[in-house]
């Protein structure tokens, strides 16, 4: 279930709000110039490939493109038995900035985005359905789980896509990890 829990950057242990409501969510991180939005499943195969995915979803990636030009668009899934996921884990869980949006649709599956803004942290679990776009050059980090298992849209200006920027800061050590209920899976 999608969740915003918000911090006070002094207080790790005891958020300020947590949240399940998609409309409250929306509102929340919207002064950050976070977009989260939630999109209508599409049937797919369990095992679906990233063309069929990308049919699937293929209007409401369009509408984004059309809106922010983006150029580039893949698929990438991620699974507890991915021979890379302890290290991918320990990359992104370093607090880092994108020098253009961070655009991820979930697909199915979860992932933890946290956010660094000022005095407040905003940690979302993002779901299946859930689309978020973290704004150039904001504080974040992102933690999978120590099994993942999702499959995201992302969405590039930059055909090269992913590409950090980290800054050195162990904020992210402090605030609480991305522990599904059914991490064993």
């Amino acid at each position: 279930m999608t969740q915003l829990s918000i911090y006070d950057i002094g207080s790790a242990d005891a958020p300020l709000l947590v949240s399940h409501d998609p409309a409250q969510i929306a509102a929340a991180v919207a002064p950050l110039g976070v977009r989260f939005e939630q999109w209508p499943a599409r049937p797919l195969a369990r095992d679906a490939d990233p063309a069929a995915v990308l049919d699937a979803y293929a209007d409401d990636v369009a509408r984004l493109k059309a809106e922010k030009g983006y150029r580039a668009v893949d698929v990438i899934r991620m699974a507890p038995d991915h021979p890379d996921r302890g290290a991918l884990r320990t990359k992104f869980l370093s607090e880092h900035r994108h020098s253009e949006d961070e655009v991820r649709f979930f697909v199915e599956g979860e992932g933890l985005f946290t956010l660094r803004e000022d005095d407040r942290v905003y940690a979302l679990l993002c779901t299946a359905g859930d689309l978020i776009s973290v704004p150039a050059g904001m504080r974040h980090w992102f933690d999978m789980g120590p099994s993942p298992r999702f499959t995201a849209i992302r969405l590039f200006l930059n055909p090269d896509g992913w590409v950090a920027h980290f800054t050195g800061d162990a904020i992210a050590d402090r605030y609480p990890r991305h522990e599904p209920a059914g991490a064993a899976r």
